[in-house]
């Protein structure tokens, strides 16, 4: 077991890509911490009833004192922190829209909850970790901030944030042993995902040009994502910092 015994915060686990995650840590041993705005009741469940441990947090990840008390929990209930990874962000719900139609209110927003939410994470967990004697930080950005997407210019400017956090955080922890990067999935088929398009015939349209563009001609799924968390978070990827791990099937090739 790649995560045995090791304490691993997960936020916006209560669905999508982080119960996905949440799954996975918990069958590789870990006890998962599933952190969401949402109750992740339901995620719990599932690793719990399969024999694994694990908590739900609830937690408002653009609110410090929040962030906080969710480190703080994880901390008392399992001794300590090994890991996080940054996955809630807003997303779903989200209209498609060129940047000149955004509204100053959902801007805002998107930041706050993208790019301000992941530092804060970032920010409180990381005494923890130094508490450890080490531990891996891995931050969910997004295959826009390649692409360029038109339609997503605060989304897209918040993940870009992310990336270019996830640089600057790395080059403070690793005196500490710890370690920080980033995963940058492509269009990948969850509920937010297929909300976006609004109806079948959208939805099919997007379905079918993201898999023409890519080298792995196939819908790519939450846990198609997985793996690269598990490595980043895991002892494979001891001397792996400050970098970015792009999984899309080969869409984009830089």
């Amino acid at each position: 077991m790649k995560l045995k015994d090791k304490t691993i915060i997960v936020t916006g686990a209560a669905g999508g890509l982080g119960r996905a995650f949440s799954l996975r840590f918990a069958e590789e041993g870990a006890n998962v911490v599933c952190a969401d705005v949402k109750d992740a009741a339901e995620t719990v469940a599932l690793i719990t009833d399969a024999g694994g441990s694990a908590l739900s947090v609830s937690v408002d990840i653009t609110g410090a004192a929040s962030v906080e008390a969710m480190c703080k929990a994880a901390a008392d209930a399992y001794g300590g922190i090994d890991g996080l990874v940054n996955n809630a962000a807003i997303y779903a719900g989200l209209t498609m829209e060129p940047f000149h139609e955004i509204k100053e209110s959902d801007w805002d927003k998107v930041m706050a909850v993208n790019a301000k939410g992941t530092w804060l994470c970032c920010k409180y967990v990381y005494p923890y970790l130094i508490k450890r004697g080490g531990g891996s930080i891995v931050n969910i950005a997004s295959a826009s901030i390649l692409e360029g997407n038109p339609f997503f210019a605060h989304y897209t400017a918040s993940k870009g944030a992310v990336w270019a956090l996830t640089r600057s955080v790395s080059r403070v922890v690793g005196e500490q042993g710890i370690r920080c990067n980033s995963i940058t999935p492509g269009y990948t088929m969850t509920d937010a995902s297929k909300g976006l398009a609004g109806d079948p015939e959208s939805f099919q349209k997007n379905y079918d040009y993201s898999i023409q563009t890519r080298a792995i001609h196939r819908a790519m799924e939450a846990g198609d994502v997985v793996g690269a968390a598990l490595f980043l978070l895991s002892d494979d990827s001891a001397f792996v910092t400050g970098q970015n791990l792009n999984v899309d099937g080969g869409c984009i090739n830089y």
